[in-house]
């Protein structure tokens, strides 16, 4: 416990900048918080509560070293703003929770700040983006003559609850998911190093139409891409791990459903005449998760198998290839379902349907992973 003359067991308390929750409009490294009537009206508004504890006094309130209250607003990705009077009650609050999971045995310390800094990150990039694109576009003002000031403040009041509300939604819904693929797997060790198909979708000579559009175009270009490829990973059963501009990451627990996803993303941009063509590569394997991302080596094969696809084209590993024939999605060669095709038809049955066809590739050296046999992989003819 933090004692008021600033001591913490007999130790003076770190004297370094402390973080706290700023608002989006200002960083401000003064001992007070702006002094914008609008914006602080705002922030109580979206806070809920008005400012009333500095850092130092809020870890006290919530029985919370100041090391380990520095740790979690950092976490969250909150600025160190010094010891300025600007949280509230719900920080207080905040705080008990993370450190009460901790007590109680619930988490570990460093699970507890992992789990402050997944939230943090995930909730700022939403944040952004829904002031970037969507409040941006709502609070153009509706009348001649009024300011965006006069219509910002009403609009925030009425979307504020439905936003909550849905997010909320949202969040249960995809964590009751996430859930489920967890306690499907076939032991303790692949819930943490999991089996997945993982995908790479790239642009191509994106670099070039960088130097080429204007900016408002590129943006135009890179969210169509993005919203597209959100939408066909989420309908055909993938996740979407993340977008990185020009490139897309997405992932799926068996390789039927990635093949799937990849020639539905060629097909989709293919048949869009503004937009680049695009190569996918996807690898299949030990995966591990943290955070919502993958890593491994199956990511970095199917990132280096996108680098050496054709236009329009998706190549794809050995392991893949395999588990595609494995499940009976693809045939093991063109041979075989030649042969199969002709004792099916003598004994007069249907002969096996297979989704893809796979043709395998010169081999060729890949940095850092030795050399690799990709296979280009296609839909059969129906």
């Amino acid at each position: 416990m933090v004692r008021a003359d600033g001591t913490e067991g007999g130790v003076p308390a770190a004297v370094e900048p402390s973080p706290y929750p700023t608002p989006h409009h200002a960083v401000d490294h003064t001992a007070e918080p702006t002094d914008d009537p609008l914006a602080i009206r705002l922030e109580q508004l979206i806070l809920g509560a008005e400012r009333r504890y500095t850092p130092f006094q809020a870890a006290r309130t919530a029985g919370v070293s100041m090391d380990l209250a520095s740790r979690f607003w950092r976490a969250m990705g909150f600025a160190d703003i010094g010891q300025a009077k600007a949280l509230t009650e719900a920080d207080v609050l905040a705080l008990r929770r993370l450190a009460g999971l901790v007590e109680a045995g619930l988490l570990s310390e460093p699970m507890a700040v992992q789990v402050a800094r997944s939230t943090g990150q995930t909730t700022a990039r939403l944040a952004e983006w829904q002031i970037d694109s969507f409040l941006e576009g709502l609070t153009e003002p509706p009348e001649p003559g009024m300011t965006r000031t006069e219509v910002t403040y009403p609009l925030v009041e009425l979307l504020l609850p439905e936003l909550e509300e849905f997010l909320r939604y949202v969040w249960r819904r995809q964590l009751a998911a996430a859930t489920g693929r967890v306690v499907q797997a076939a032991d303790d060790e692949e819930m943490v190093d999991r089996r997945l198909a993982v995908g790479f979708a790239d642009l191509v000579g994106f670099t070039r139409l960088t130097r080429r559009l204007e900016e408002e175009e590129l943006g135009e270009l890179v969210e169509a891409f993005e919203t597209t490829c959100a939408d066909l990973v989420a309908a055909h059963g993938g996740r979407l791990i993340k977008t990185l501009g020009d490139e897309v990451l997405y992932a799926a627990d068996d390789a039927g459903t990635a093949a799937e996803i990849a020639l539905r993303l060629i097909e989709t941009m293919a048949a869009n005449p503004t937009m680049p063509a695009l190569r996918v590569g996807i690898a299949f394997g030990t995966v591990t998760t943290r955070m919502g991302d993958v890593f491994g080596t199956t990511v970095n094969l199917a990132s280096r198998l996108t680098s050496i696809a054709p236009k329009d084209a998706l190549l794809v590993d050995g392991a893949f290839a395999e588990e595609l024939s494995r499940t009976g999605d693809a045939p093991v060669s063109e041979a075989e379902a030649a042969a199969q095709a002709e004792v099916a038809e003598k004994e007069g049955v249907a002969p096996p349907s297979y989704r893809f066809a796979l043709q395998p590739m010169w081999q060729r050296p890949v940095r850092g992973l030795g050399t690799v046999e990709p296979w280009l992989l296609t839909r059969r003819p129906t």
